[in-house]
């Protein structure tokens, strides 16, 4: 069907709706005699009269009320998906796949999802949670997290959360049993729980920079994790020393179940950022996600 016609159904369904060639020009804003026109010529290529014209009233035909019956459900049920898209602005629906590191999650946007979730129960979000750099493209993600020195150059990127540092951590009792290291090559001697690569396989070489020497070390130690946040609770035994997030271990610092070392040799590093492929392709659902972590520095 030609969108004129689809138009000249449309008009047809007015006036049969409003049993009025005036009142239907009006809501239609057309004139009365191009509507009573456009009704002519549907009826000349549908080979059927669609309205009966007295001069006080216009009704229906037995093939019009057949029309009208057939085409009003379908008109209500696009202006009702119609109503649901616009109301998209406002009110978020859909499901949106992000692929980031159990870091990144716990602490930049759990905290800022989880009670979004709670406030709108049509907006749903898929997690997966791994330390590997995943291609987004290929595995229809959405979007991904990733820090800033680790961002493709093909990608559209927003910064979620503030610069943040790996600091060097380990408990009381392990200190009791082993001397603090002074420099990042202490480390050597010191039994240390090391975290397995996803993407290479190998195991992180520890990086440290002070005075624009950097440094890295790697290490040995009886513990390898593959993500970063159980690292805290195996440090709180007193296994060893881990290497981690500044912010997942503050409270434990702060209580002094664990202790802080070689803090001048902890560099920061470039934030986590949101990123994704093309803003042409973005959902309501994407976009509230974006406003939503977007880091107010």
């Amino acid at each position: 069907m030609r969108r004129r016609e689809l138009n000249d159904l449309l008009w047809f369904l007015a006036v049969a709706e409003e049993r009025s060639f005036t009142r239907a020009a009006a809501r239609l804003g057309t004139s009365q005699s191009t509507l009573s026109h456009t009704i002519k010529q549907l009826e000349a290529r549908l080979g059927l009269r669609l309205l009966t014209r007295t001069t006080r009233s216009v009704s229906p035909t037995e093939a019009g009320q057949r029309l009208v019956q057939s085409m009003s459900p379908r008109i209500v049920e696009i202006e009702t998906e119609l109503e649901d898209l616009m109301a998209l602005r406002d009110k978020p629906s859909g499901t949106v796949r992000l692929t980031l590191s159990d870091h990144a999650y716990e602490t930049v946007v759990w905290p800022k999802l989880g009670p979004l979730l709670q406030e709108n129960p049509d907006f749903r979000v898929e997690f997966s949670i791994d330390n590997g750099l995943r291609n987004i493209v290929d595995e229809r993600f959405d979007a991904g997290v990733r820090l800033g020195e680790s961002l493709e150059k093909d990608m559209i990127a927003i910064r979620i959360g503030p610069d943040w540092r790996l600091i060097a951590v380990a408990s009381p009792d392990y200190f009791e049993r082993h001397p603090k290291p002074q420099t990042p090559h202490d480390l050597v001697h010191h039994n240390c729980i090391n975290h397995r690569q996803a993407r290479s396989g190998g195991l992180y070489s520890w990086e440290f920079e002070k005075d624009g020497h950097e440094v890295r070390v790697r290490v040995e130690g009886q513990v390898i994790l593959n993500t970063s946040c159980p690292m805290v609770e195996v440090a709180l035994t007193g296994c060893g020393i881990a290497y981690i997030g500044e912010d997942l271990t503050q409270e434990a610092l702060a209580d002094g179940r664990l202790v802080q070392v070689l803090d001048d040799w902890s560099p920061k590093f470039s934030g986590y950022h949101l990123y994704y492929p093309d803003r042409r392709q973005n959902t309501p659902a994407l976009m509230f996600v974006i406003d939503a972590l977007r880091h107010q520095a």
